[in-house]
């Protein structure tokens, strides 16, 4: 499995398009492929929340309160 993605140095790591292409498809309901990258799993979950089909998990949770501290700055 993959290693969640908690932070926002986590986060700058990963590919952008491949986070977008992944987001798309769980938007859309689409079950990822097996040999997706931790990028296009990250942006899949997401988008799957997102879309209603499954809930945030913990790594999310941590994510959103990281950036949320970015903004206020």
């Amino acid at each position: 499995m993959f290693k969640a993605v908690r932070s926002v140095t986590d986060f700058r790591s990963l590919d952008e398009a491949e986070i977008l292409i992944g987001y798309m498809d769980g938007m859309a309901g689409v079950v990822g492929e097996k040999d997706m990258t931790t990028s296009y799993w990250h942006g899949w979950r997401n988008g799957a929340v997102d879309a209603g089909f499954i809930e945030p998990d913990q790594a999310q949770l941590q994510l959103e309160e990281e950036f949320a501290k970015l903004a206020e700055m």
